[in-house]
């Protein structure tokens, strides 16, 4: 399967750091006093608020020490220790722990205030301290914590510490494609603080959260608010705007159900992303006491039968084949971290240029913004959970089945420890519950082919029944138990060109194929490179990818309702991406992919999508 295809000469640069040194084009921009600056939670702003990226002292020693009294030097949060622009690039190890500090003012008067803490990842045991004092501890390498720190300020300047503990490929948490020794389809890990640290001022009551779903067949928005420390008789009224004019507004006891009717409500598709936007505020005797933005998009995913019978993925009571990249969210410069929002939207558009409509966020879980961009500019996304290794990958036998020789249809569920379940659940439904106001992200993946799976049916209806709103994988790939909404095939090499029985009760569709790998000598991360087929030239690659869109739409004629191909980048020493790691190089022209891309959305016989579910 893996394809060695050249060595090439590393491109260096000068960097305060040592090792592998690939820039994108935004590495200087990511340089500055504050990185990543923009507001870090679009489905619940305020004003009030204060960004702590920046440098802070850093320093790494034994798990069994106490806190630090001396500084090693200086990394650039957000960014992971590991990578080119901490300004550290140093591995850390599941013996030690990494310790951050700084100091930081609260330039206001806090009677009758809270100030809450953030911090958007860290990977993956964190520890916080103010001015010495325990705030919180969170365990999970791509879920958001917080804490409420008032009781631990002094006034003046305030200490902040946190010690962070990663064991990569030596434990069973989540962690993706993170590995102690990369190479081929695993990357280099990340360890600590991966995205934004700021804090916000609230008041005593606040609003800390909602819950929005939506019902196009009723025109309908429904929102769950979440109120701390209410009142008797506090209220929260939601007010919904279009295009700046209010369309809808509904007022409920504080923790009540709000449901609002949108009149003419137009929806949200890849093609025309419409958002709503909304405020809530709480009301205590006609005075607001505290009020934030969001916004929401109605739109509708469903697996329903064709006039002929085949299961299709219908978008807003219509057939959509969703075609898109596989997207691993890696960097060269930042690793899991982008070096800028302009770096962070330049993947989105470079998608939606080439034609994309989806995209399968493999893997990992990206910063709120990311989704956020997603849901403007008009992308479908598939979602998901970061996958464990190691001890929690199930047996396998070889037999002769229908998706390649050396996949297992006899099989043993993995075994996890009570623990290691739990955490599990912990985070996919934390990261469910984090993501789930974001209108683009329409399909859950709780697993990745074979890779940690366990209790397999078990997760896929309880992941069902946590978000009914949107369609559930099961599984991505291989090892298939007949659950979930969508039966899931991988399918590289001559895989692709089988045929499939159609389902009863699920769609079919590819969660992966393609790895058509072309070397672009001048924009190389390492010597050693692979793909999973490689060409020689532009015009070879192009002629394979022409081939392969053939083969998709005559699999989507014969009832397959969605493909992955791999994928949307290179990744390191992987070079299986329509554009080179460092996102200067696109291999494709965009035109040449958009119209390729195109005759998959053209219904080539009405017939059969002449009905609606």
């Amino acid at each position: 399967m893996l394809l060695l295809l050249a060595q090439a000469q590393q491109f260096a640069f000068a960097q305060p750091a040592t090792g592998k040194q690939m820039k994108t084009p935004w590495a200087k921009d990511a340089a500055r006093t504050i990185p990543l600056n923009e507001y870090p939670r679009p489905q619940l702003v305020r004003g009030n608020w204060t960004n702590l990226n920046g440098l802070w002292d850093y320093t790494i020693q034994p798990k069994n020490k106490g806190i630090p009294d001396s500084w090693k030097g200086k990394i650039m949060v957000p960014f992971p220790v590991e990578s080119v622009l901490s300004g550290v690039q140093q591995k850390v190890g599941p013996d030690s722990l990494l310790w951050y500090r700084r100091t930081f003012r609260i330039q206001q008067n806090l009677a009758g205030k809270k100030v809450l803490l953030h911090i958007g990842a860290a990977d993956y045991e964190a520890t916080v301290l103010v001015n010495g004092k325990p705030v919180a501890t969170h365990k999970g390498g791509y879920t958001a914590f917080s804490a409420d720190i008032t009781a631990s300020l002094k006034g003046g300047n305030e200490e902040l510490l946190i010690s962070v503990w990663d064991p990569t490929d030596h434990g069973e948490q989540a962690r993706g494609k993170q590995v102690t020794h990369p190479g081929g389809i695993y990357y280099t890990s990340v360890t600590g603080i991966w995205q934004t640290v700021w804090f916000e001022v609230v008041p005593e009551t606040y609003l800390q959260s909602w819950k929005t779903t939506t019902d196009i067949d009723q025109s309908v928005v429904t929102i769950r608010p979440r109120v701390t420390n209410a009142q008797n008789n506090d209220s929260v009224t939601a007010a919904v705007f279009f295009k700046k004019k209010q369309v809808a507004v509904a007022t409920v006891a504080a923790n009540e159900i709000l449901r609002l009717a949108i009149p003419g409500a137009q929806l949200w598709s890849p093609d025309k992303p419409v958002l709503y936007d909304v405020q809530l505020a709480i009301k205590r005797g006609g005075k607001t006491v505290d009020k934030a933005d969001g916004y929401f998009g109605m739109r509708n995913i469903a697996v329903a039968k064709d006039a002929k019978g085949v299961n299709r993925i219908f978008f807003n009571h219509e057939p959509l084949f969703q075609y898109g990249p596989l997207d691993q969210g890696f960097w060269p410069d930042g690793i899991y971290t982008a070096p800028t929002e302009q770096a962070l939207v330049s993947d989105i558009r470079n998608m939606k240029d080439m034609g994309f409509n989806m995209v399968r966020k493999h893997v990992k879980v990206e910063p709120e913004r990311w989704y956020y961009n997603c849901d403007k500019l008009g992308l479908i996304v598939w979602q998901d959970m970061p996958s464990g290794y190691g001890e929690i990958v199930p047996v396998k036998d070889h037999d002769h089945s229908t998706e390649g020789d050396w996949m297992a249809t006899h099989y043993q569920d993995v075994v996890r420890s009570a623990a290691s379940e739990q955490d599990f659940r912990d985070e996919w439904s934390s990261i469910m519950q984090q993501l789930h106001n974001y209108t683009s992200i329409s399909v859950w993946v709780p697993f990745n082919e074979s890779w940690g799976q366990f209790k397999t049916n078990e997760i896929l209806q309880w992941t069902k029944a946590l978000d009914p709103t949107r369609l559930v994988d099961g599984p991505s790939g291989w090892i298939d138990r007949g659950e979930g909404d969508m039966h899931d095939y991988h399918l590289y090499g001559s895989r692709l060109d089988k045929d499939f029985p159609l389902e009863n009760n699920r769609a079919l569709v590819i969660g992966e194929f393609g790895g058509l790998g072309y070397l672009d000598s001048l924009h190389v991360y390492d010597g050693k490179v692979w793909s999973y087929n490689g060409y020689k030239n532009t015009g070879e690659l192009l002629k394979a990818y022409e081939a392969l869109m053939n083969r998709i739409a005559i699999l989507k004629e014969k009832g397959f309702s969605a493909a992955v191909y791999t994928q949307l980048t290179d990744v390191e020493t992987e070079i299986n991406g329509l554009i080179t790691y460092d996102r200067i190089r696109r291999k494709l022209l965009m035109n040449q992919l958009k119209q390729l891309h195109g005759r998959l959305y053209v219904n080539g016989h009405k017939e059969l999508f002449s009905s609606q579910p």
